[in-house]
């Protein structure tokens, strides 16, 4: 009688050794998700106490804050204002001289044109400021948000020691925020912001520069926003921060 041969181990080895090797794969891979996840989960903490705790320290300070607006290529008058943290947590400004007021000229319409186009621009610089207050300083809570959702990814650079950590609809559908966190200082060095108005078509950008004080409480150095639709540039510059009560 002749035996079938097709259960020996001689015809098994092969499915043996390919199963292994997807098994082995496979728990590879698990591993190699599973501690991205904890480097992610851990620089995000990292971020997040950096961030409490840096904004506890600004509240004692007090700083100039200078603002450039170009609208369709002309410079604007630069204006300056005293800035520090009411007792409402929010920032108080205290503007530094009055605005220069332009005469106006031409007819009575277009002295109304005119005055409408500013009230216009002015009403928008106001939800421009509402937005972009979403991202600057980042919040704990969104931020904790997008990772639990899986809205978060990190780019590591070891050479640098700079993680580029990117959330994905942050505080609006299809907005992006990259926060370029030093692993070792546990600091913000950079933040970038591509979001919009009321529709995506509005768009908006921001690029923010941190630095440190001597005693190492970070601060926005310099942004730069951008509103394409509008043909409008703001550049921010904050300096000459002392301690409130010296």
């Amino acid at each position: 009688m002749n035996r079938s041969t097709a259960g020996t181990p001689s015809h098994r080895h092969p499915a043996v050794l390919v199963t292994a090797a997807l098994l082995a794969s496979l728990l590879s891979a698990t591993a190699a998700n599973g501690q991205a996840l904890g480097d992610l989960q851990a620089k995000m903490a990292a971020l997040k106490q950096s961030t409490a705790e840096n904004q506890q320290k600004l509240h004692h300070y007090r700083w100039l804050e200078t603002t450039q607006l170009t609208l369709k290529g002309e410079a604007k008058p630069a204006t300056q204002a005293m800035c520090q943290y009411g007792p409402d947590g929010k920032v108080e400004k205290a503007p530094m001289s009055p605005q220069r007021q332009e005469a106006p000229s031409g007819g009575r319409f277009k002295q109304r044109i005119i005055a409408k186009k500013k009230e216009e621009m002015k009403d928008y610089m106001g939800q421009v400021k509402i937005l972009l207050a979403m991202y600057v300083p980042p919040d704990a809570q969104r931020m904790q948000q997008a990772f639990q959702e899986g809205k978060v990814s990190i780019n590591p650079s070891p050479d640098s020691g700079i993680a580029k950590i990117v959330f994905k609809d942050y505080a609006q559908p299809g907005d992006q925020m990259t926060i370029s966190f030093d692993t070792s200082d546990k600091k913000i060095s950079a933040l970038n912001v591509n979001t919009y108005m009321d529709e995506p078509k509005d768009v908006v950008t921001l690029a923010v520069r941190f630095a440190s004080l001597p005693d190492n409480t970070n601060y926005v150095e310099r942004s730069v926003l951008d509103a394409t639709a509008k043909k409008l540039q703001v550049t921010t510059t904050n300096s000459g921060y002392e301690p409130i009560g010296q």
